[in-house]
Parts: C-alpha cells; structure tokens; sequence
C-alpha cells in the first residue's frame, strides 16, 4: 500500500512538472511572438508558407509585406526567402515569395533562397550554407506570432545569432492563432530538450 502510495505522488509530481513546464513554454512562445527584439542583422529570413500557382498565400503574403518594410527602413541589406513545393504545384514557395518581392521593387541580388525545405528545421538547415555564402553572422526571422520562437532557436542550433520580428498583418488570429501557439510549445518544448534537429529526425 506505502509503494502504491509512493508511486501515485511520484506519478501525480512528474504529471504537475511536465504541464508546468508546458504552461511556461506556452508563455514564453506567447511572449516572444508579441515581442519585437530584432535591431539591425545581415539578413531577414522570412520562413515559407502556403502558395498559390506563384501567388502567395494571405498568410505568406502578410510575412513578405513586413519583411519588406524591415528592408526599407535599413534593418538588413538582404532579404532570404525560404520552402519547398508539394507535388503538382509548378512553384516553390520560395519562388512565389521571390517573385513578390521583385513585383515589389526588390533587387534581384537583394534576394537568396532555399526551395527544397518542407518543415521548419528544413529551411533552417538549408538556408545555413546560402547565408554562410553571402558572409551572414546574424539573422532577423520573419514568421507569424505563434512560430517565431521555434524558428528562431532553430537557426540558433544551425550556427547563427537570430532575433525575431513577427508580421502583425497575419490572417492567423484569434482561436486559430492560440491553437497553433499550443501545437508550436510541444515542439519547442521538446526541442529544448533533445535539440531541434534530433525533434525533426523523429518526427520526420
């Protein structure tokens, strides 16, 4: 009865840390998405989403615009856009992102890209030798609220100093928004544990 008893407070103590420890992490990615520490980098990274034969995504789209008005008040000299394409579709989201920011007076050679990645560390890991090429030590990350935290740590663990500063023009709000902040503090929840890059080789 003791040892029953011992393994029910041990079991309800490891249950109590494990939501703490969640609930602070969901905080933190609240915290950080709101927050905007980004001062002057090399480069602004602009994390791919969903694409439209060519046409960004709202949600794309509402990143490109602030990583647009980033360059133009001089916070990075370059711009990198980033994601790969699903099968069947004709463009890369990084090509649809490269292509609206062209529309948009953007200097060919202000721009670099990595088209083949699919999943946050993907891009990350990708973009590495791109930017390590262009002479790149510091990185401003431009995403949505909910998923700037990962993706900051994630090109952290690639080898680059990163601060972040999410769009507040995102079609992601709202009920949506928090639900995707939940999803995102597991996988930075764990990534700060294991490593983004051991998360991603699990999870695939």
């Amino acid at each position: 009865m003791r040892v029953l008893r011992g393994s029910l407070l041990v079991t309800a103590a490891a249950a109590t840390t494990l939501v703490s420890y969640l609930f602070i992490v969901f905080c933190s990615v609240l915290y950080v998405g709101a927050s905007d520490d980004a001062a002057k980098a090399d480069v602004i990274v602009v994390m791919g989403a969903a694409q439209y034969d060519g046409r960004p995504s709202p949600q794309l789209a509402a990143r490109l615009d602030h990583a647009l008005l980033l360059f133009n008040e001089g916070r990075a000299p370059l711009i990198a856009v980033s994601g790969g394409k699903r099968p069947g579709d004709r463009f890369t989201e990084a090509e649809a992102s490269r292509r609206y920011l062209r529309a948009r007076g953007v200097e060919a050679s202000k721009i670099v890209a990595e088209t083949a990645g699919a999943s946050t560390w993907q891009s990350a890991a990708n973009l590495s030798p791109v930017l390590l090429k262009e002479g790149v030590r510091s990185v401003i990350v431009v995403t949505d609220r909910y998923h700037v935290q990962r993706t900051v740590l994630s090109i952290r663990e690639v080898g680059f100093e990163a601060s972040g500063s999410a769009t507040r023009t995102s079609p992601v709000t709202g009920a949506r928004a928090l639900a995707h902040a939940a999803e995102e503090s597991v996988g930075v929840a764990i990534g700060r544990l294991i490593g983004f890059h051991r998360l991603w080789r699990i999870t695939g």
